[in-house]
């Protein structure tokens, strides 16, 4: 009996990782909540499928949102962190959003992601590590599209 409760508790020390988590280093994690009126006229367009809108609010994100509508996603909607998650904030990070192509570009590198996913689609292939978009908590209720993180 002793000698199975040693393996066990040897066992349970190897399987504990503290470090497995993929955390995008670049990008801080706080917790915030944004609430979208679809029946107000800056977030109609929300309405239709394949619609983006940016929402630069110091409320939303870390240099505010992009929120989506798509029929791929459990709500409807997917929303991101506006920042390039392949650096640190700065005067370059904040993305720009590009509607024809369902996109946004970061000015810094031009990297370019896709809203549908939040990969990104031009990555260097130099070994290094790059990072998707930091994607945000939507739930939706009525005519109302809350972002949380």
């Amino acid at each position: 009996m002793r000698s199975c409760l040693i393996l066990l508790i040897f066992l349970l020390l190897l399987g504990c990782d503290s470090n497995t988590t993929n955390r995008n280093p670049f990008l801080q994690e706080f917790g915030f909540r944004f609430d979208i009126n679809t029946s107000l006229p800056q977030y109609s367009n929300l309405t239709n499928e394949g619609s983006a809108i940016y929402i630069g609010n110091e409320q939303a994100g870390t240099r505010g949102i992009f929120v989506i509508k798509t029929l791929a996603s459990f709500s409807g909607y997917r929303a991101f962190e506006a920042s390039c998650p392949n650096h640190v904030p700065n005067s370059c990070s904040t993305m720009t959003l590009d509607n024809s192509r369902n996109s946004v570009t970061c000015s810094c590198e031009d990297y370019n992601y896709t809203l549908f996913t939040g990969q990104l689609l031009n990555a260097p292939d130099d070994g290094t590590r790059f990072y998707n978009m930091l994607e945000y908590r939507v739930n939706v209720s009525g005519g109302v599209i809350s972002v949380t993180n």
